[in-house]
């Protein structure tokens, strides 16, 4: 069965998509004026994310989505793909672990980066959905 994709989605098939998707989330943070530290972020941890789609996968697709109301921004981003998944979850969400041969700091420096992040995987398909949170000054 194949997988609907949003209308909205950023697909992600070459690294040209990777800087689409990064520009699209510091545009929309940059117009909900989040200070620049937030930005760059939520920007690099949906770099590292989208990087590790074509990494792994080979392609996929992101949506951003503003969830802000008159207390609150909220930005949601959305990476699906429907590659191998993730074998050990678990031990991929620990500093140092990497099957690639980096630094490991991927998961679990991007789920520090954001408020909110959780992850589904299983062959076939990996679901992340991450969320940057700030009261409105």
């Amino acid at each position: 069965m194949a997988e609907i994709i949003p209308a909205d989605a950023i697909l992600l098939r070459s690294s040209a998509d990777i800087v689409v998707a990064r520009k699209a989330v510091r545009e929309l943070a940059i117009s909900l004026k989040l200070s620049t530290s937030d930005q760059t972020r939520i920007a690099t941890a949906v770099s590292e994310i989208t990087r590790n789609v074509l990494q792994y996968a080979r392609q996929g697709w992101c949506r951003i989505i503003d969830e802000s109301d008159e207390n609150k921004i909220r930005i949601r981003v959305d990476v699906d793909d429907q590659g191998p998944g993730i074998t050990n979850l678990e031990l991929a969400m620990r500093d140092g672990y990497s099957t690639s041969g980096g630094l490991g700091a991927g998961l679990p420096g991007t789920r520090r980066l954001m408020d909110e992040f959780q992850i589904d995987s299983r062959p076939g398909r990996t679901h992340i959905t991450m969320r940057m949170i700030r009261r409105r000054r």
